[in-house]
């Protein structure tokens, strides 16, 4: 018994190794049938077409095929109808001559080769049928109203069953809802009827889905009454029709119609759709709801339908029996249903059908048929199609319920099983072979195969074997110095390679080994591990206006190696065909806009391993749609309410709505803004006033712009009234000194409140008990007083009036007569100086009696007369301080030291300026001066120099003294030495410095002085020289270098001077001007456009104060390198000289040819002939056109033997005595382009042959030719 269970766990894990690693067997092994394709067991056929019943195969032999027919031998080959295909076992049977019907039968395909048979399920052919509805007379439903109601579908049964819907006359599917709905069974229910359910095209349709047809039951007719009216017309109705009146429908809870009573029993099969339905009647209509007594409904499985009258559980499982309970609930109660659900199950696999069994001679092992059912099903086995009890008997094979046990199997053994399973919902047939076979590995996946995978993804390595015994596979990488069998390597039982996450480094070649007890067989495989595809820049959201442009972008980094595909989508779906879409390497862009053009849009980028992909929405906004259905309400005196209806936003939300109006009383056609509410808002209270013609209309805006105007709503008439206001902005002041201008802002037309607008104008004199003087004045906008006493305030009043009444009282405004010249100058004048250049002049009021207008300031007048100093001259310099209001001081800027001042002061007011006050006069105390005129430097000498001066222009007072200072410049920098200082006296001009330092640069400072102080100091720089007649040079280091853009000329300077140029002339026998360089703060210039292979002179200058001598630096001597030229000499050009012998060649040909044609001719009178020519067109020939000049001959001028004349036998005389026109074939003697003769000149013509009659032709001598060229030469 031990050894038994041992036994046992072996074959268990040997079948479960199997399991795991079933192989196919490749098709150029012996192997039994395996069916690949059949029809399905319940084979629906259409009666119209050939029935195809299909049973196919695979097997090496290929298997033969055989059929039953109910349980029989089906004899193909004597039915003419049934063919059977070519290399297949699919049957098809010809209807064209007999019914479908004929062949409704149960078929089975049976596939058998030498190593075993395979057989198909059982095959039950039935025809699809679609009968018609039986003849029925319909009558008419008669029903009071709030009662239920049942309209009867009962469709023919058909195969398959139809699908039943409900629709009118005009083929309109009849609305449902929570009262109205159609049941399971076809059936239209009502919980209640109503009124408007009178028709009488209520008609139930059937669809058979497999002949396309559709059967229509006669329409019903529905006709819902009240109680009073069935009962006035019972009489009419009665004798043919089926009346249902019972007692007033009244309110009612719910009671179910279908399923009846309180509990119910469903079956369901596995697998199958379990529909539970609860239709409730009741007075209001009741809802339905579920529940699942003892558990909870699968929420992934369930849905419900007919307004949660019918439960739907898809896939149900055996979890899915027990209880299920609807309640219908109204207002007035509830009622409950139980439905019992139990779950039966036709046979299925618990692990799968069993697995073909591949093992080579002396392995073992299993074949399990393991399924379950409701109720349980019986497991049968056959072997070749046969009960296995009845096939012959095999030691190596044991039966065990639904298990084979196979054990030391030989060759020779190898059959088909069948295992059928069943119980009474149905049944399952699986084939599965043994095959006995000894055959080394093979690998099955193509060699040097590449993988490619993106980086951190896993990675999949095949290796497909076949062999039997089953090969062990192992993997290589690269060397073979160990096998992959750990982290992060995992080996399926396949063969197959797993790397979880592919890196980098685990690109390279791989090898997989199978290897069995018969051999060994390898494959190289190779991985790239790729990068991945990303988007670097996504799209992003966009918000734009119809009719402009956006461009979504889309950037991508992806694996060099691998082809990119971008794509665009639409909300998922391809980019519309639109030549505004515009698709680039790395964006969308969209023209002209529009609202279609709104969604999201995608971009992915795919390559053959991987794809990206981002998206972005494109939201289209548009101005809003104008506002609609402008309507007035609640109208009042003074107010009236406006309502209107939005219109569409176009994506961005309304901000507000501005309401305008149009007075078409007063101003017809123009448009005012009346207010504005937000845009949330679609109501507006206005405000109206009196005697308008109103018409109102409005706008929407969102953040796009306005809307275009609503249309205008209806007139609004207001009844006129007094006004409501005055004028506002009265004001009162004259033009003249003896009027009063009032002027106010005059009302609108809305604001007149009525016809006759017109104007109560009042003023007075502000003294106490003066009375208001009134007048009238039209629509009008002033009113001018005259006679009134300059400058005097006035109250003022204005006053609307129209037909209606008069305004509110108006408010009292002020304003002042017309203004005159004041009459009075300031008193007190006075001057204080502050410094030399700044003073401040006083002076008191003038009182306001004498100003005769409103104060606008003070007007301060002052000039320069002339300066205390002797030397300067008498000057005028007007100059005015304007102040503004109320001052009676002021600061006098910009005055000139030691100078006589005048001024004056005057008011003005509105009319203009008064009298001048008294002239004052005043003097400017002493400032320092100015700088000295100029300083110039004279008599420079090795150890001296003279300075000289002019005293300064502005001296701004006595000049007491002069300060000179003086200190060197060291050479070739800027540091200075010791200052020296010198004091002296006004009356100098000048001065010698002895004792300084020779041939030294020299900073000199010079300024004059008063009591006040010193003035502003002018410079100057000068050197001392060895020799007085060569200044020493600010210039050193001259020096020059040749460059690619010309001469480069450096320098260091240390002199003072700003203006520092380059000159240059050309060393030449003539006088050349100098060439002049501005080169300025600068040590160094390119000297550009001088002449190769010359020489130039080159020097510095720097030029200082005018009087000053220019200090020049030595000449240097430039010498400019000789540029080669870059034309090109074509007399030394390979291709010139070759063309120029070909020519020569072609020439020196030519004469010879010439000299032979020539001595052809031999001694002939060329003069005859020339005389003999008569043609006037003929022109002889030049010494250019290869003419030889005048040739004779000093014999007998005869004709040499065997010489040619022309076929005319005549000669145009010529310049020359002799043509070669002689010795053409006739016809124009001349050349070709190659200057060949045209023509044959040794051959014969005909024309010759006459002419010259039967003269013998000598062939001419070479050694005649070569001396004609000789003698030529």
């Amino acid at each position: 018994m031990m050894e038994r269970r041992r036994m046992d766990a072996a074959l268990l894990v040997l079948f479960l190794v199997r399991l795991a690693t079933a192989l196919e067997v490749p098709l150029d092994l012996p192997q039994p049938p395996t069916i690949t394709r059949q029809s399905p067991k319940d084979y629906i056929i259409d009666p119209r077409e050939n029935i195809i019943i299909q049973c196919e195969a695979k097997g090496k032999p290929p298997p033969s095929f055989s059929w039953t027919r109910n349980g029989t031998h089906f004899d193909i080959d004597e039915d003419p109808n049934v063919t059977l295909k070519p290399h297949s076992g699919t049957l098809e049977v010809d209807i064209s001559r007999v019914k479908a019907q004929q062949y409704e039968s149960v078929y089975q395909c049976t596939a058998r080769n030498k190593h075993g048979t395979a057989v198909s399920n059982n095959i039950v052919v039935q025809q699809s049928r679609s009968p018609l509805w039986s003849k029925e007379n319909v009558k008419a439903l008669v029903v009071q109203e709030g009662v239920s109601l049942v309209l009867p579908c009962r469709p023919p049964a058909g195969l398959p069953p139809p699908i039943i819907f409900w629709m009118d006359n005009n083929f309109q599917r009849l609305p449902q809802s929570r009262r109205v709905s159609q049941s399971l069974n076809g059936d239209l229910y009502f919980s209640n009827v109503l009124r408007e359910d009178s028709r009488n095209d209520y008609i139930c349709y059937a669809r058979f889905p497999y002949t396309q047809t559709i059967q229509q039951k006669q329409p019903i007719t529905v006709k819902v009454l009240n109680l009073d009216a069935i009962n006035d017309t019972m009489a009419a109705f009665y004798n043919d029709t089926d009346l249902f009146s019972e007692e007033p429908a009244d309110e009612r809870k719910p009671t179910f119609l279908i399923p009846s009573g309180p509990t119910s029993s469903k079956m369901v099969l596995r697998g199958q759709v379990l529909e539970l339905e609860c239709i409730a009647e009741g007075l209001h209509t009741p809802d339905v709801s579920w529940t699942k007594v003892s558990g909870d409904l699968p929420a992934k499985r369930t849905s419900f339908l007919q307004y949660q009258k019918t439960l739907r559980i898809v896939d149900a499982s055996e979890s899915d029996a027990g209880d299920y309970r609807c309640t219908a609930r109204n207002q007035l109660g509830s009622v409950h249903h139980t439905i019992h659900v139990t779950v039966k199950a036709a046979p299925y696999w618990i692990s799968g059908a069993p697995k073909n069994l591949i093992l080579a001679p002396g392995e073992s092992g299993v074949l399990t048929c393991r399924a379950s059912g409701t109720p349980k099903p019986s497991v049968s086995w056959a072997m070749n199609g046969i009960p296995i009890e009845n096939s012959p008997k095999d030691l190596s094979r044991k039966v065990e319920d639904d298990t084979i046990i196979f054990t030391d199997v030989q060759t020779g053994a190898s059959a088909v099983y069948q295992c059928n399973v069943s119980n009474d919902y149905g049944y399952l047939l699986s084939n599965a072979f043994v095959n006995v076979l000894s055959e080394t590995p093979r690998v099955l996946t193509a060699a040097n195969k590449v993988y490619q995978v993106i980086k951190n993804h896993r990675a999949l390595l095949d290796c497909d074997s076949f062999a039997s015994p089953i090969p062990k596979i192992t993997w290589f990488k690269d060397s073979r110095s160990s096998t992959l069998d750990g982290d992060p390597y995992i080996l399926h039982d396949n063969g197959t390679l797993e790397i979880h996450v592919a890196q980098d480094h685990n690109s390279g070649r791989y090898t997989c080994v199978a290897r069995n007890s018969l051999g060994i067989n390898e494959n190289h495989i190779y991985l790239e591990v790729k990068d991945p595809t990303r988007i670097l820049k996504q799209p992003e959201h966009k918000v734009v206006q119809v009719g402009r442009s956006v461009v979504f972008e889309c950037k991508v980094k992806h694996d060099p190696s691998l082809i990119p595909t971008m794509t665009w989508l639409k909300d998922d779906g391809e980019l519309p065909d639109d030549e505004r879409l515009i698709v680039d390497s790395d964006s969308l862009t969209i023209t002209d806009v529009t609202e279609n053009d709104a969604g999201v849009y995608t971009c992915v980028m795919n390559t053959t391993l991987d794809h990206d992909s981002a998206s972005a929405e494109l939201t289209v906004v548009e101005r809003p749609d104008s506002p609609t259905d402008l309507e007035l309400t609640d109208h009042k005196k003074r107010s009236v309410q406006l309502t209107w209806i939005p219109g569409d936003e176009h994506n961005s939300p309304i901000q507000k709505f501005l309401i305008q109006y149009q007075n078409s009383l007063h101003h017809r056609g123009h448009w005012h803004n009346l207010t504005e509410v937000a845009g949330n808002r679609t109501t507006a209270h206005l405000k109206l006033s009196p005697y308008v013609h109103y018409t109102f209309r409005v706008l929407a805006l969102n953040a796009v712009e306005f809307s275009r105007p609503s249309i205008p709503s209806r007139g609004l008439k207001t009844e006129p009234a007094a006004p409501d206001e005055n004028p506002t902005g009265v004001k009162g002041s004259g033009t003249e000194h003896d009027n009063l201008v009032i002027s106010w802002k005059p009302l609108s037309g809305l604001q007149s409140n009525g016809p006759g607008l017109h104007y109560r104008v009042m003023w007075r004199q502000k003294v106490v008990d003066s009375e208001w003087t009134r007048v009238t004045v039209a629509n009008n906008s002033k009113f001018v007083v005259s006679g009134t006493p300059t400058f005097v305030p006035y109250e003022l009043k204005v006053q609307a009036v129209n037909d209606y009444g008069a305004g509110p009282d108006p408010a009292i405004a002020h304003g002042h007569s017309g203004e005159d010249l004041p009459v009075a100058a300031p008193d007190n004048v006075k001057v204080m100086w502050i410094n030399s250049t700044l003073a401040e002049v006083h002076w008191d009021p003038v009182p306001s009696k004498f100003i005769r207008g409103h104060l606008e300031g003070y007007k301060v007048y002052y000039w320069r007369k002339h300066s205390l100093h002797k030397h300067n001259p008498d000057l005028v310099e007007n100059q005015v301080l304007i102040l503004s209001g109320k001052h009676t001081h002021r600061k006098l800027p910009g005055l000139h030291p030691f100078s006589v001042y005048s001024l004056n002061v005057r008011v003005y007011n509105g009319k203009g300026k008064g009298p001048p006050s008294a002239e004052l006069q005043f003097n400017t105390p002493e400032g320092v001066p100015g700088a000295p005129s100029h300083l110039l430097v004279t008599n420079p000498s090795l150890d001296s120099l003279t300075l000289e001066w002019s005293p300064p222009h502005d001296r701004n007072g006595r000049i007491t003294g002069y300060t000179l200072k003086y200190q060197p410049v060291v050479n070739n920098s800027n540091e200075l030495g010791p200052v020296e200082e010198l004091a002296l006296p006004a009356n100098e001009s000048s001065v010698t410095l002895l004792n300084l330092k020779y041939s030294t640069r020299y900073k000199f400072y010079l300024n004059a002085k008063t009591v006040r102080g010193a003035g502003l100091v002018v410079s100057q720089e000068a050197v001392t020289v060895i020799d007085e007649a060569q200044p020493v040079s600010p210039f050193g280091n001259v020096s020059s270098s040749s460059g690619e853009d010309g001469m480069l000329i450096s320098w260091e300077y240390w002199g003072p001077e700003q203006n520092v140029y380059v000159e240059y002339k050309e060393n030449s026998e003539g006088e050349e001007e100098w060439q002049k360089k501005l080169v300025n703060g600068s040590q160094n210039v390119v000297l550009k456009g001088l002449k190769g292979g010359l020489s130039y002179s080159v020097r510095l200058v720097a030029k200082g104060h005018h009087d000053q001598l220019p200090h020049l630096s030595e000449e240097l001597l430039v010498s400019v390198p000789a540029v080669a030229s870059r034309q090109v000499d074509i007399a030394t050009q390979g291709w010139f000289i070759g063309l120029m012998c070909a020519i020569a060649l072609l020439i020196l040909i030519l004469l010879i040819i010439c000299f032979i044609q020539r001595n052809k001719g031999g001694k002939y009178p060329v003069k005859e002939k020339e005389d003999a020519h008569t043609d006037p067109e003929f022109q002889p020939m030049k010494d250019e056109d290869c003419t030889f000049g005048e040739y004779s001959d000093n014999e007998d001028h005869k004709p040499l033997k065997g010489s040619r004349t022309p076929s005319n036998g005549t000669v145009k005389r010529g310049n020359s005595d002799d043509s070669l026109v002689d010795y053409g074939e006739g016809g124009d003697g001349q050349f070709n382009e190659d200057g060949s003769f045209i023509g044959q000149y040794s051959g014969k013509s005909a024309s010759r042959e006459t002419a010259e009659g039967h003269e013998s032709s000598e062939a001419p001598s070479p050694i005649n030719a070569m001396n004609s060229l000789h003698s030529f030469v």
